[in-house]
């Protein structure tokens, strides 16, 4: 006789097992469970889980932890090293560091965390700004040239967390408006997280002076193929929000040429997606944008 039970045997008790651990569920319970087996849940949050991620309110004490510290030294991004005899935008050898000493990416850096930002209003009562609700919180819409928002560093695309001390979270844009309006005319304080939407790019001209995308109203269609745009993760159906830093929203294609023209062999390009793009801009003029938008060269 066999140690082992027969299959038969096995059969059996399963089929034992299975009735009575289905008697030994209460009826709720057996009532509750799905009919057939569920999909696992994505990598990706919902978009009803997403609705209200850019608004997300942030304590005092997760203030105070995401100020950002920036270290010394800056950062290195990879680019492309120019090759004797050829065109750069067709090699394909190794990559060379650009150190953060370079002026064009200290200028775009998008920094991490979170900072706080004092500014008082001019003489008409105004700080040059203009806000925009997107997704339950308040992003900077437009910054007027030679305004307390645009000497303290303010930027298209930052993201108001705090107005005096009260959360923006859930604002609606008209709400956010009225509170720099009842803001006090000497101190203004706006905690600020830089840009969260956009993204920098560091590209290096070929031989020609090219950096291997092709624009028009400023929005990049198309890449050179094996240029500099492509091979450093460049994409399409984004528009151009900044060159070395300098903001070159509403500019004409020519005067975004020359800027590019005019930079060095080692161009950061900053780009937002065009849906989030074209939502933020939305209702602003093309002169309003041509006119008042701050185009100067920031400071480091």
């Amino acid at each position: 006789m066999s140690i082992y039970p027969s299959l038969e045997d096995l059969k059996v008790d399963r089929v034992l097992q299975a009735q009575s651990t289905q008697m030994a569920q209460p009826a709720a319970i057996t009532a509750a469970m799905p009919s057939a087996p569920q999909s696992n849940p994505g990598l990706y949050p919902n978009l009803a889980e997403l609705s209200s991620y850019m608004g997300l309110s942030l304590t005092d004490e997760e203030i105070q932890l995401n100020m950002a510290l920036l270290p010394a030294g800056g950062s290195e991004v990879s680019v492309p090293p120019a090759l004797s005899g050829g065109s750069l935008a067709q090699s394909g050898g190794p990559v060379a560091p650009v150190t953060g000493n370079d002026m064009g990416l200290r200028r775009a850096e998008i920094k991490v965390g979170v900072r706080e930002v004092t500014l008082c209003k001019d003489q008409q009562g105004k700080v040059g700004l203009r806000l925009r609700a997107i997704d339950k919180g308040i992003f900077v819409q437009l910054v007027q040239a030679n305004t307390p928002a645009s000497l303290v560093g303010l930027r298209f695309g930052d993201q108001v967390l705090q107005v005096d001390g009260a959360s923006c979270a859930g604002w609606s844009t008209e709400r956010a408006h009225k509170a720099l309006k009842r803001a006090s005319q000497d101190r203004i304080s706006l905690i600020v997280r830089d840009r969260p939407f956009q993204r920098t790019v560091t590209l290096q001209k070929d031989s020609a002076g090219h950096v291997g995308f092709i624009y028009k109203r400023g929005q990049i269609t198309s890449l050179v193929r094996d240029g500099s745009a492509a091979r450093n993760g460049l994409l399409t159906n984004h528009y151009l929000c900044e060159i070395n830093g300098q903001n070159v929203i509403g500019l004409k294609d020519q005067q975004v040429g020359d800027i590019l023209e005019s930079c060095g062999r080692t161009v950061t390009v900053t780009v937002m997606p065009n849906k989030i793009y074209e939502h933020m801009v939305k209702r602003l003029s093309s002169g309003l944008l041509k006119n008042s938008m701050d185009h100067s060269v920031p400071e480091v």
